[in-house]
């Protein structure tokens, strides 16, 4: 896919810019693993069936589907966050780039505007990505709690873009589900091995070394 035309980038974060995918998948196992192995991989499972959307909104699913509890109060849900956070913010910020991640936000980012759009809390997404080194080469980091799809809307609203000449780069079915409600187009990164979870339709890459030129 050519990225000579587009207007603006919007990038998902992990598993389009870092490979944190597995850092987020044992630290849910973790955090409930003293539930027994049968909740941890339901846990897992529905992790990985609905990567990019919000740890709140998978914390609240745990709690009253999973665990059958009354739903979280805002302390306990915080307490989960906090716990989350510890597990995963350092080897996110300490692990390595989607190959080709790094020199294609630098070489895009002389360009034209680009934007991060993910599910992490806004506020831990900025510390890792400043922490990256990255910063510099973003206009806005956004993040949960605001869904994907409002992410983008607010982007293309606040910094007057035409939604088809935007680009969104995403790993997650919710990723091209948003993209595709703003009308904003469409490119999914998947790993080498890992299933595709996209429509046929969908135009796909195994990194971002494809996209330098």
């Amino acid at each position: 896919m050519s990225t000579r035309n587009w207007q603006a980038i919007i990038f998902d974060f992990d598993g389009v810019v870092v490979e944190s995918g597995d850092i987020k998948t044992q630290a849910f196992a973790d955090l409930y693993r003293s539930h027994g192995e049968t909740i941890t991989s339901a846990v897992v499972e529905y992790h990985r069936a609905h990567g990019g959307m919000s740890r709140y909104q998978k914390f609240r699913y745990f709690q009253q589907h999973l665990l059958g509890k009354p739903p979280l109060t805002v302390e306990e849900e915080q307490e989960l966050d906090q716990q989350f956070s510890k597990r995963v913010v350092e080897s996110v910020i300490a692990s390595q780039a989607v190959p080709g991640a790094d020199e294609f936000i630098r070489q895009q980012a002389s360009l034209i505007p680009l934007f991060v759009a993910s599910g992490t809390p806004e506020t831990e997404l900025i510390t890792i990505v400043t922490r990256r080194g990255l910063a510099p080469y973003f206009v806005e980091v956004r993040g949960s709690p605001t869904s994907k799809q409002t992410l983008i809307a607010d982007i293309l609203s606040a910094h007057s873009l035409t939604p088809e000449r935007v680009l969104m780069i995403g790993d997650a079915l919710i990723d091209y589900q948003s993209a595709d409600l703003n009308g904003v187009s469409f490119l999914g990164r998947v790993r080498a091995g890992d299933d595709n979870p996209f429509p046929p339709q969908v135009e796909t890459v195994v990194d971002l070394n494809s996209l330098l030129t």
